[in-house]
């Protein structure tokens, strides 16, 4: 269902962003993110100049390289147009990840560890979602190349509104860690 007809408006902003989930052929996951930052009209940048339509205020990419237990083995953040001519430089932090596992307590550590003037805001906020796109990249492969993970508990239990172990959801996929409650019909 669309969202609803809205008031008359300007476009002003426009942010994309874009995650990529591959399979390397040394048996590592690369999952990559940009954001992408336009204006519909042009201004003036102290440090950049005049900053045309169409023209990325914000350009950022960053790459993980991980294994079949989402610890990171390589990071690389880049930084191809901002604001300030600083922004760059937070890039290099990212290689503290390496080790991490995406897990439990992600975005805490995020955070944590490169929130503020730590890191980027941008590059962070895209690691936050990464998260997840690692998770529907990486496990789908397993289970199909691994079957008999069954009796296990699925890690997606509790997630999230759909994910509740006490919801038709779960009744539907994983009977066995149903834990009773709404017995409403389950949407395929």
């Amino acid at each position: 269902m669309p969202l609803s007809e809205p008031a008359a408006r300007e476009a002003l902003h426009n942010r994309q962003y874009d995650f990529r989930g591959f399979r390397r052929e040394d048996g590592l996951w690369d999952i990559e993110g940009r954001i992408v930052d336009t204006k519909t009209y042009a201004f003036e940048n102290r440090h950049r100049g005049r900053i045309e339509p169409g023209t990325p205020v914000h350009d950022m990419q960053v790459r993980l390289t991980l294994d079949d237990d989402f610890r990171i083995h390589d990071i690389e953040a880049v930084t191809d147009a901002s604001p300030f001519a600083i922004c760059p430089g937070a890039a290099p932090n990212y290689r503290k990840l390496i080790g991490v596992r995406i897990a439990p307590g992600w975005r805490d550590l995020l955070k944590r560890e490169l929130g503020g003037t730590g890191g980027c805001t941008h590059i962070t906020e895209m690691l936050m979602a990464i998260g997840t796109v690692a998770f529907q990249t990486i496990v789908p492969m397993r289970k199909r190349e691994r079957p008999g993970a069954a009796g296990r508990r699925p890690p997606l239990l509790n997630s999230c509104h759909a994910f509740a172990e006490d919801g038709p959801v779960v009744k539907d996929l994983w009977p066995e860690h149903w834990k009773g409650g709404t017995d409403a019909a389950v949407s395929k």
